[in-house]
């Protein structure tokens, strides 16, 4: 139940102001935000400190390859409608980030917390969540990250018999058979634009039937639960047949349906859709996602794409040829270091656009558009990329650690 924190013992006391110490130097050194380092050292003196920063706390954990980060803001955004929220609203999203994040909320009622799809079950058990929202499964850190189906098991096993409502996205096969171990699920219909790693049945291995909208396994019976809420074109439709208009200023069909998901959750903790969507209008970028920037006298929109499903929902909402296109790929740790994922994405979706190439792995890029057949420049630098861009609004689009790169260089 939340209420007000319980005084913290001395040992934890001591562990949250050694990692607040840590993080500062941290930053000091110029190293980012600190919180991870923060997270480290404080779990290493008190190994339950996470389990006693939530113990006051009515937490929402949020878990999928792609759009957590929003979907906790947008959740958090619509749950301050009846109380303070804690968030580790940067996107640190493993047990010492999101230790970090909650050492500052002292005096919140609620936790929304992103969490990396690989710690789900582990951080479910220290925090006790109230709710738990499932987004999407695909494939993502080749060199690090099980296959989805294993990602799929790993959250089955560990939502069997959990207490929270788990709020799971109707249209991924690979999230409804995670979620169905659970005994209160909330469906969405939030949709699926990419499908690629949802062929196979999750249950049984067979094939997996996909007529329009709906999917089932002819071999086992498995298929597409009935959502109870569902995103409509630009409507959110809530259990009881109501249409509610979403006005967001994020862009594109993916951050509706985040928007749609973020309304389930906060009905479940009596925060009305109307309220709620209202609330989320607010949010105008997130973490540098989704920015427009002034660099060189020109516009730059900065994109966040990771993996294949995030590349193809990203090209779904930049603006049309001749719009200018800088793409920019890394594989570092935080990347993942295997970029044969590349192989997996439609790039000759940007057709007609100026393309610049930049990044640690630009040559990687520059071979997979050459196959493409998408004409492209690679390029030195940011710098060098918007010199070479033609007139018109820029649409930057990165990977993780390029993302943060290009923020950089254009003083995002």
């Amino acid at each position: 139940m939340s209420g007000n924190a319980e005084p913290l013992s001395p040992r934890s006391k001591l562990a949250v102001t050694a990692g607040k110490a840590a993080a500062a130097v941290s930053r000091a050194a110029g190293r980012g935000s600190g919180s991870v380092i923060g997270g480290k050292v404080a779990l290493r003196l008190d190994p339950d400190l996470l389990q006693r920063l939530a113990q006051h706390l009515d937490v929402v954990l949020v878990s999928a390859t792609n759009g957590k980060t929003t979907t906790t803001r947008l959740i958090a955004e619509a749950l301050r409608a009846n109380g303070e929220v804690v968030s580790n609203a940067l996107g640190a999203n493993m047990p010492a980030g999101i230790t970090s994040a909650l050492a500052g909320g002292s005096s919140a009622r609620y936790g929304v917390i992103e969490v990396d799809e690989k710690y789900l079950s582990g951080v479910a058990r220290d925090v006790t969540p109230k709710a738990i929202a499932l987004l999407n499964l695909s494939r993502d850190q080749l060199d690090r990250a099980a296959e989805t189906r294993m990602l799929a098991e790993r959250w089955r096993e560990g939502l069997s018999g959990q207490k929270a409502v788990i709020v799971a996205n109707a249209d991924d096969p690979l999230v409804v058979w995670a979620a169905s171990s659970s005994p209160n699920v909330v469906w969405v219909a939030a949709g699926q634009e990419w499908k690629d790693d949802a062929w196979s049945c999750p249950a049984c291995g067979g094939v997996m039937q996909r007529p329009g909208d709906d999917w089932f396994c002819a071999e086992c019976g498995f298929r597409r639960p009935t959502p109870t809420w569902a995103l409509s074109g630009d409507h959110v439709l809530d259990p009881h047949g109501s249409a509610w208009p979403i006005h967001l200023q994020l862009p594109g069909r993916a951050n509706r349906a985040n928007a749609a998901t973020s309304a389930a959750v906060a009905a479940a903790f009596g925060v009305p859709p109307q309220t709620a969507l209202e609330r989320m209008y607010a949010v105008k970028a997130v973490a540098g996602r989704y920015d427009v920037v002034r660099y060189q006298d020109r516009d730059i929109r900065l994109l966040l794409a990771k993996n294949p499903a995030g590349w193809l929902e990203t090209f779904s909402l930049i603006d049309p040829p001749p719009a200018p296109v800088i793409l920019s790929v890394n594989a570092r740790s935080a990347d993942g270091t295997d970029t044969s994922w590349l192989w997996d994405v439609d790039y000759g979706r940007l057709a007609g656009h100026p393309i610049c190439v930049i990044g640690d792995r630009k040559l990687d890029l520059a071979v997979r558009l050459e196959v493409a057949g998408v004409q492209f420049q690679v390029c030195e630098d940011a710098a060098d990329a918007v010199r070479r861009c033609p007139p018109g609004r820029i649409e930057a689009i990165a990977n993780y650690t390029a993302f943060q790169d290009l923020r950089r260089a254009v003083g995002n």
